[in-house]
C-alpha cells in the first residue's frame, strides 16, 4: 500500500543486472527481444517495476498492478469498484456471516501445469499469513482458516466480515502455484501464476518480457500478444521514449504531461484512491497536546500541494477517499479548513511562542511535499528540519518516528483502508495503539453489514467519520494515476486503482 512518490533507487540494481543477469532467468528466451518487437506488443515503462515477483513479499503497494500481469486472484473489481469473479466464478456466505465459500472455475491450471483448486487457495492464504517476509499477514486477520474441498475453498473467519470478497482480490491475494511457491526465493526469480500473461524473461529491477497465457480463463478477451515491462528511466526521458516508439505505454509524472500532449500522445488518468498525509505520533511531544495537532491541521494549505506537485491533475483531500466514492463522508468535508491565524491562536493557548516547537520531518528520499510542509508550518511559528533516512520504513512501522509523510494507493476494501489508517494496529497509524473513540464499534458495524445492504453506505461513511477524528493523520492531497500512451494502444477500462488489460488492443506491429 505504500507509495512513496516515484523514488526509484535503481542505479546499483541496474548495473548488477546488466553485468550479471543479462541472461534470461526463465524459460529459453534467446531472441526474445527480437520476438517481442513483433505482433501486438505492449511496451510499458513502469514507475513501479516490482522489486519482488513473489506477491506475498511484494504486498499490496502500487506494484500489484504489474504483478497482476502474471497472477490472478479469487476476485477482481469492476468499474464501480465492486468485487466480481476472477478465478472464483461465485461465492456465498453462511447465515451467520462468519464463513464464505468460493467456488473456483473448473479446468484451470497455473502456467507450470499445476491445478488451480482450493488447495492452491489454502496454500496462498497460509503462506501470506505465515511466511516470515510476508507483507500481507496484517491484511488477513479476519481469516481463521481455509478448508479445501476440490474446487470449493471454504474460508472460515474470526468474526462476521462481509468485506472478504473485496479483500481477496488483486491487491491482497494474488495466487501463485503452490509447487513454485514451495521455494519463495525461486518464485521471486521465476513467477508462476494463472494470470493473463507468463514471464519468459526477467532481468531483476530492469525488465521483464511476458507472453499471453493461452490457459488464462479469460484469454479470449486478452488481445495483447507480448508485454515488455521496463523500469521507467528518469521522468524527463519517458516522453521521448514514447515519441520514438521505445515505449507505447507509460506511467507519467505530472510534470511531463504538457510535453506528452505536445508530442501527440494520449495523456489520461485512471480513477484511484491515492491519498497523501502528514503522519503525527500523538504518543510523543508536542503532538500529545491536541491543541498542537489542531494547529497543524489549520496550518495546512492543501491547494498548494495540488498546484505545485500535481500540476492541477490532483485534488485537495482531507480524507483517504475521493469525493463521490461510497466511503467518502460528506459530513467530514473541510472539517479543519486552512486558517493560519487560528493555528497561531491554538499554539499560543498551548503555551508555545513562535519558534518554540522544533520538529524533524523524517522522509525516505527527497520529496517536494516535505518542503511545502516545512514552509507552511514556518508561517505559524513551527520550525521544521527535513532529514532523509533511507531506512525510514523501519522506524515508521516500529512507530518510533514523531513526524513523517506517507502516501498510499488505498485498498479495494474501503474498510481495510480505514483500519490501515486509523486502527490500533494499522500500518499507516504512526500513533499505534491509539485509535479514535468510537472507531472500533463503527468498524464492527461495517463488517456485519452485507455490501448489498441499503444501509452499507451509511455505515461505511459513519466509520470514515469516526476514523477522521484521529489526531494521528492530516490528509493533504490526492495525486492522479496518470498515464501516457501512443495512439496504437486503445483505451483502458476504468477500474478504480487497477490497470485492466481486458479488451485492450495494440494496433499493428510495434
Amino acid at each position: 500500500m505504500l507509495r512513496r512518490g516515484r523514488v526509484r533507487g535503481r542505479a546499483a540494481a541496474i548495473g548488477t543486472a546488466l553485468a550479471v543477469l543479462l541472461v534470461p532467468a526463465l524459460s529459453s528466451c534467446a531472441g526474445d527481444s527480437t520476438a517481442a518487437t513483433g505482433g501486438h506488443t505492449l511496451k510499458w515503462a513502469s514507475s513501479y517495476f516490482p522489486a519482488h515477483w513473489d506477491p506475498v513479499v511484494g504486498g499490496s503497494g502500487a506494484q500489484f498492478r504489474e504483478l497482476a500481469l502474471v497472477y490472478a486472484s479469487l476476485t477482481r473489481v469492476n468499474a464501480k469498484g465492486e468485487a466480481v469473479p476472477d478465478l472464483a466464478r461465485s461465492w456465498e456466505y453462511n447465515a451467520r456471516g462468519d464463513q464464505v465459500t468460493f467456488h473456483l472455475r473448473p479446468g484451470l491450471k497455473f502456467s507450470d501445469g499445476q491445478p488451480v483448486d482450493a488447495n492452491a487457495v489454502k496454500a496462498a492464504v497460509e503462506r501470506a499469513q505465515r511466511q516470515k517476509n510476508s507483507a500481507l499477514f496484517g491484511d488477513l486477520t479476519s481469516i481463521r482458516s481455509v478448508q479445501a474441498r476440490g474446487l470449493d475453498a471454504v474460508v472460515r473467519l474470526t468474526q462476521v466480515d462481509y468485506q472478504i470478497p473485496q479483500l481477496l482480490g488483486e491487491r491482497v491475494l494474488q495466487i501463485a502455484s503452490p509447487k513454485a511457491a514451495g521455494s519463495p526465493a525461486e518464485l521471486d526469480r521465476n513467477p508462476v501464476g494463472a494470470g493473463p500473461f507468463t514471464v519468459t524473461q526477467l532481468i531483476p529491477g530492469t525488465k521483464a518480457v511476458l507472453r499471453k497465457n493461452p490457459g488464462y480463463w479469460d484469454a479470449k478477451n486478452i488481445h495483447i500478444d507480448t508485454v515488455e515491462l521496463t523500469s521507467a528511466p528518469d521522468a524527463s526521458t519517458v516522453v521521448s521514449g514514447l515519441r520514438t516508439g521505445v515505449y507505447n505505454f507509460a506511467d507519467l509524472d505530472p510534470r511531463q504531461a504538457a510535453d506528452a500532449k505536445r508530442a501527440g500522445l494520449d495523456v489520461f488518468t485512471q480513477p484511484g484512491f491515492n491519498a497523501s498525509n502528514i503522519s503525527l505520533n500523538i504518543n510523543k511531544a508536542p503532538f500529545d497536546d491536541p491543541r498542537v495537532v489542531d494547529a497543524v491541521r489549520h496550518a495546512i494549505d492543501r491547494r498548494e500541494f495540488v498546484d505545485k506537485l500535481t500540476f492541477g491533475y490532483g485534488q485537495a483531500t482531507d480524507q483517504p477517499f475521493p469525493e463521490g466514492y461510497v466511503a467518502y463522508d460528506p459530513k467530514s468535508a473541510d472539517r479543519y479548513p486552512y486558517d493560519p491565524a487560528e493555528s497561531r491562536r491554538l499554539l499560543k493557548r498551548a503555551g508555545h511562542r513562535p519558534g518554540d516547537i522544533r520538529l524533524t520531518l523524517v522522509i525516505p528520499a527527497e520529496d517536494p511535499a516535505a518542503e511545502i510542509v516545512q514552509s507552511q508550518l514556518a508561517k505559524v511559528g513551527i520550525i521544521v528540519t527535513i532529514r532523509i533516512d533511507k531506512n525510514w520504513a523501519t522506524p515508521f512501522f516500529a512507530k518510533d518516528l514523531t513526524f513523517s509523510l506517507y502516501a498510499t494507493t488505498g485498498r479495494d476494501s474501503a474498510l481495510q483502508t480505514l483500519t490501515a489508517h486509523f486502527g490500533p494496529h494499522g500500518p499507516l497509524n504512526l500513533s499505534s495503539p491509539y485509535e479514535p473513540a468510537g472507531f472500533e464499534a463503527a468498524v464492527a458495524k461495517v463488517r456485519a453489514t452485507p455490501l448489498s445492504s441499503p444501509h452499507y453506505a451509511e455505515e461505511l461513511q459513519a466509520a470514515t467519520r469516526a476514523g477522521l477524528a484521529s489526531r494521528a493523520l492530516v490528509f493533504t492531497y490526492s495525486s492522479p494515476n496518470l498515464f501516457a500512451k501512443s495512439k496504437a494502444v486503445s483505451g483502458l477500462p476504468k477500474n478504480p486503482a487497477h490497470i485492466n488489460w481486458t479488451g485492450v488492443t495494440v494496433a499493428g506491429a510495434n
